[in-house]
């Protein structure tokens, strides 16, 4: 199996290469939790890129070699990599099979999921920001909470005070009160602060209604590109007919399957407001309505990010 510094060296090697080329993207999500220090290892590599630039990553991709295996999609159920869908939320999979239960895996982003800070004015050399990837690591899986209040506490270590946005540890907000106070428009747009700054009880409750809210929103964003893609599944399924395809022969095939059956921006068609609704009922039913009132805004780019 390669060992992790090989992995980095490859993906920092592959995203170099790429920005040498002009190509805007960066390494974002767990690799950059381990290049920020928050993590110690991670299997795959995300990387955020440019829509417009999604045609020449996608060449680079398929001409870099590990040990001599070339990418290739991964199954069926990766869309292709091109700006139409890119801009719309999608993210495209590859994997190098390097031998039977050994593989090297990438997933490639156009939009920098939940994140306010549009994310091309926040690459740092390879990676993107420590905000940009707290941001995106605010899924409904519970193992990703624990680097974003890691990373948050980078932050306001580093003086930047949207930290603050980031910590969802009630001992960790305490702490920090102690040393230095957010600004005003930070808790304006993180209303549980104020009861952080009022030393209320409640702060613990909040922050847990809080991150139930980015859950249900995560799992309200995923349905909806679900439904999206079973109709993308099925017509590759059909057009690959279980056939081993290489990545010049497989993307022709999945643009034409996602011409046909793919709904290019799921979120936007749904409506963002809709959807930020959704996700607020869905909270609603799992927390005290007394805890409602502390719950941040989620319109705007939060819903839909700037490509």
């Amino acid at each position: 199996m390669m060992t992790y510094a090989e992995l980095e060296t490859f993906f920092t090697g592959l995203v170099a290469t790429a920005q040498a080329r002009g190509i805007v993207c960066g390494i974002t999500s767990g690799m950059a939790c381990v290049h920020f220090g928050v993590a110690a290892t991670t299997k795959d590599c995300d990387v955020l890129c440019a829509a417009a630039d999604a045609h020449d990553f996608f060449d680079l991709i398929t001409e870099t070699e590990v040990r001599g295996v070339r990418a290739v999609y991964r199954g069926n159920l990766s869309p292709p990599l091109d700006a139409r869908w890119m801009r719309g939320g999608w993210t495209s999979h590859f994997t190098w099979k390097l031998a039977p239960g050994e593989e090297v895996c990438l997933d490639v982003f156009g939009v920098a999921l939940r994140s306010e800070n549009p994310w091309k004015d926040e690459i740092e050399g390879c990676y993107t920001s420590r905000r940009v990837v707290a941001a995106m690591k605010r899924t409904n899986r519970a193992k990703d909470w624990p680097f974003i209040t890691a990373l948050g506490i980078k932050l306001l270590d580093a003086d930047q005070p949207d930290g603050w946005l980031h910590l969802f540890n009630a001992d960790t907000i305490r702490h920090n009160l102690t040393r230095r106070q957010p600004p005003a428009e930070i808790v304006a747009r993180r209303p549980c602060l104020q009861l952080a700054i009022a030393d209320d009880n409640r702060l613990e409750a909040a922050l847990h209604a809080e991150e139930t809210l980015w859950h249900r929103l995560d799992a309200c964003r995923i349905r909806l590109y679900e439904r999206a893609l079973r109709p993308y599944v099925s017509a590759v399924r059909r057009a690959t007919a279980r056939r081993a395809l290489d990545m010049r022969e497989s993307h022709p095939l999945r643009i034409e399957c996602a011409e046909r059956t793919l709904v290019p921006e799921p979120v936007r068609d749904y409506g963002a407001e809709r959807l930020a609704e959704d996700a607020r009922a869905a909270t609603a039913e799992l927390v005290h309505p007394s805890l409602m009132q502390w719950l941040p805004d989620l319109s705007g780019r939060v819903i839909l990010p700037t490509p």
